[in-house]
């Protein structure tokens, strides 16, 4: 599912509850980062990884540990940038090399409503007055918790790039479906503080894409190179 949402240089790996690498085994390091989790942290947390280590070695590099660094960020072997994540029954990573993408982000959620009261301190006013129109035209995508993803995975790709916190009220996100009916689609952050500098070039927009799927809504944004000048 991840995996369609990325470019094929990216190397994603996905895990349902029932796969075994639900049950991986940590590295020291890893486990001394969850020896005071409960035991449904401990598993997801092995999980991606587990997730993590299985795309490390589709694109020949070792496996190795995942540990965490700034704000909770995974860091990666040196030449690979990646990013995770996982909800209750399902857990991916996607990686890719350092030299075909600046940074990526992806999210899985539940497909499920978000929490009463969570929307209003999430979403402009013009993201809520979108996603009204776009529940009256397709009420079986819970477009809130879509849109929470996909603000998850905007973070997710900018924070390597700047190492700074956004704010969910500093991206604007439009989402919008491929086709009538279809659960997938393409989405777009327009940055409202100043964007990343990649190449020296200042980048002011994220594009993604969603999919719903087997009661899971996942996001992804990818940013690459900027072309050379000429």
């Amino acid at each position: 599912m991840i995996e369609e949402l990325l470019p094929e240089s990216v190397v994603a790996v996905e895990a349902r509850a029932d796969d075994p690498l639900w049950d991986s085994p940590l590295y020291p390091a890893e486990e001394a980062l969850v020896v005071r989790a409960v035991a449904k942290r401990r598993r997801e947390f092995a999980a991606v990884r587990g997730c993590a280590r299985r795309a490390m070695e589709k694109l020949g590099v070792p496996p190795q540990p995942v540990l965490t660094g700034e704000r909770g960020a995974p860091r990666w072997p040196d030449g690979l940038l990646g990013s995770m994540t996982h909800c209750d029954g399902y857990c991916a990573a996607a990686l890719v090399r350092a030299t075909d993408l600046a940074s990526l982000g992806i999210d899985a959620e539940p497909h499920g409503p978000l929490p009463e009261g969570v929307g209003p301190s999430v979403f402009l006013p013009a993201e809520a007055e979108r996603l009204d129109r776009l529940a009256a035209r397709w009420p079986a995508v819970h477009w809130d918790r879509l849109l929470f993803s996909a603000k998850e995975s905007v973070y997710k790709a900018w924070f390597p790039l700047t190492r700074m916190w956004l704010d969910f009220s500093e991206a604007d996100i439009t989402v919008r479906p491929d086709a009538e009916g279809e659960p997938s689609g393409a989405l777009r952050a327009e940055l409202l503080v100043p964007g990343p500098v990649i190449g020296g070039h200042r980048l002011q927009s994220f594009e993604g894409r969603w999919t719903v799927r087997h009661g899971v809504v996942a996001t992804s944004v990818v940013i690459p190179h900027p072309a050379p000048r000429p």
